[in-house]
């Protein structure tokens, strides 16, 4: 399976970013084998709108079937779910730890957005 965890970094070491349509980056990474893939976000990271729908079908098409981030808003929410991708918030200090947490199952499937849209 494959996850798009939000990020700043380049490394499985490096800390997942709170902000989903924002973020720089997604670290793309295979639930078994723990290789990963960046998909660089940078043109929605100071979009002047719709940074989260952009960012949802960037999301979608790197064949991610979950995202986990610190947030999500409600038209990202809405692009990713449609797409048939299960969101996964969490506070862990870095894609590794959110990783060890999801295998786990001790991260939570989100029902809705858990930010206003345009949270930044």
């Amino acid at each position: 399976m494959k996850i798009a965890f939000t990020t700043t970094g380049t490394t499985l070491d490096d800390p997942i970013d709170p902000r989903f349509g924002r973020a720089p980056r997604f670290l793309i990474v295979d639930t078994d084998s723990e290789a990963f893939t960046l998909l660089d976000n940078a043109q929605n990271l100071n979009a002047a709108q719709g940074a989260g729908i952009q960012a949802a079908q960037h999301a979608s098409s790197s064949g991610a079937q979950a995202v986990v981030s610190g947030h999500c808003g409600p038209k990202a929410f809405h692009v990713l779910t449609t797409a048939g991708i299960d969101i996964y918030t969490t506070k862990a200090s870095s894609i590794r730890e959110a990783l060890t947490l999801f295998k786990d199952n001790k991260l939570s499937k989100q029902d809705s957005a858990d930010v206003e849209g345009h949270w930044v």
